[in-house]
């Protein structure tokens, strides 16, 4: 059995019920294959596998709170510090019903490599609870949230761990935890990211994961002779990475035909309507039925009667925005009978193992969550940046900033799969690219 086989076989065994976690290991350690095989005896010595899939902490905790009634709700709360070879741990806190350990463990080890790829000084990490923000009072949020960093403060700062937002954590969320840790530790710092503007926050952090997810399909596109400009997208997800993603998209030429949200999915020929969209999303929190309602050229699809089915729409580029393994062989086959050229993941893993697979096989250009959602954490970077200046830059610097880290990432993951023999496996090359950094700095610091 090679060294790959085994170090999966014992993330298997010892990661019992956590299949997210497994399928991510799998996919990153394929794809190393070739690099591990050249260096196989001195990784091996070194355990450098068996290291970097263990997180260097786990913590699992509970998170009492009162609600409105007066009666006292518990949730399970989570925060994987998983590799601080190249800089502090950097990663979300999510906050959503479906969060468990085996996800926390997906995102933070997808996180190493992400971070490795942005050129940043960031290491790898996530958090989150099984708290649902949806339907809850300001109240019940700042609740939840205070005695969530009660207990998590003790674990983080600006130069140990600095978490950011996620799904369910926005800017109200994140105001109420650095508001608790600045109470409980009397530091004014950069601990958290996407805080407002008025107390350290960075212009373009909120549109940073769209836009930077459309600069590196763009160059994508561009250096395979194509452009992106009158392309037909389709996007999935109706929140913070699906809005500024459908913006930069128009703004670069493209016609976004479709968006989604949990419960159904909006086809418009004529082009999504962008500030309708944000009327209903960002300001209503409602429903893409509101949409649908007011724009007579949307078709609206409900998901209970249809099923999860808007990758059917013929399409140039695919975009899923949405949550993990979303895009399944199905949607693949419709995406590549219709025509696609090219699929890039704004979500983390959204795309399942034999879809992503199958993609490639049909020489669809494939860029992973890893490099292409990539954005979002390189602003939080550049937040923690200004954070440590005390300084604020203009929207301008900060958006020319993220164009020029994600068109580094897409050629440096480009030249790793060229190097390696893989020419156009951009999976492959955002692995190599993230792992060959991460690796050389986890052995030139010893046996930690």
């Amino acid at each position: 059995m090679s060294y790959v086989d085994e170090v999966f076989q014992m993330v298997v065994e010892k990661n019992p019920a956590q299949p997210e976690f497994h399928q991510a290991v799998k996919e990153v350690l394929d794809s190393l294959r070739v690099v591990i095989e050249a260096n196989e005896e001195e990784y091996k010595r070194d355990a450098l596998l068996e290291r970097l899939v263990t997180p260097e902490r786990q913590l699992l905790f509970r998170v009492p709170w009162v609600d409105d009634k007066g009666q006292v709700q518990v949730n399970n709360a989570y925060r994987v510090q998983f590799n601080s070879a190249i800089g502090p741990y950097k990663g979300g806190i999510r906050l959503h019903p479906s969060v468990n350990l085996g996800i926390i463990k997906f995102l933070g080890f997808e996180q190493i490599f992400k971070n490795s790829l942005t050129g940043l000084p960031i290491g790898g990490g996530k958090g989150g609870s099984d708290f649902d923000p949806k339907g809850k009072s300001d109240r019940e949020v700042m609740a939840f949230c205070q005695s969530f960093i009660t207990e998590l403060h003790k674990y983080i700062g600006a130069d140990t761990d600095v978490p950011a937002g996620d799904i369910g954590t926005g800017a109200r969320e994140i105001g109420y935890m650095y508001g608790q840790y600045k109470r409980l530790t009397g530091l004014y710092e950069g601990v958290l990211t996407g805080k407002g503007l008025s107390y350290g926050g960075s212009l373009a952090r909120k549109e940073a994961t769209g836009y930077g997810l459309l600069y590196l399909t763009s160059e994508m596109l561009k250096c395979n002779g194509m452009d992106i400009a009158g392309k037909t997208v389709a996007i999935s997800g109706s929140g913070n990475v699906a809005i500024y993603a459908c913006q930069k998209a128009q703004q670069l030429g493209a016609k976004v035909v479709t968006v989604s949200d949990s419960t159904g999915w909006i086809y418009d020929a004529e082009g999504i309507d962008l500030d309708l969209l944000r009327e209903v999303k960002e300001v209503k929190r409602a429903r893409l039925t509101e949409y649908a309602a007011a724009r007579p050229s949307a078709e609206y699809h409900d998901k209970a009667k249809e099923g999860n089915n808007q990758w059917i729409v013929k399409v140039d580029v695919a975009l899923p925005c949405a949550t993990q393994n979303e895009l399944n062989l199905e949607d693949a086959k419709n995406l590549v009978a219709n025509g696609v050229i090219a699929v890039a993941e704004g979500a983390n893993m959204p795309t399942t193992a034999d879809a992503t697979e199958y993609l490639q096989e049909k020489g669809v250009l494939f860029a992973p969550g890893k490099a292409a959602n990539a954005g979002g954490v390189a602003t939080s970077a550049l937040e923690m940046s200004q954070n440590s200046e005390r300084l604020s830059w203009t929207f301008e610097e900060v958006d020319s900033k993220l164009q020029t880290i994600m068109v580094n990432i897409f050629h440096n993951l480009d030249d790793a799969a060229k190097k390696y023999g893989m020419e156009g496996n951009y999976v492959a090359g955002a692995n190599i690219a993230g792992f060959l950094k991460v690796a050389e700095a986890m052995t030139a610091q010893g046996i930690v």
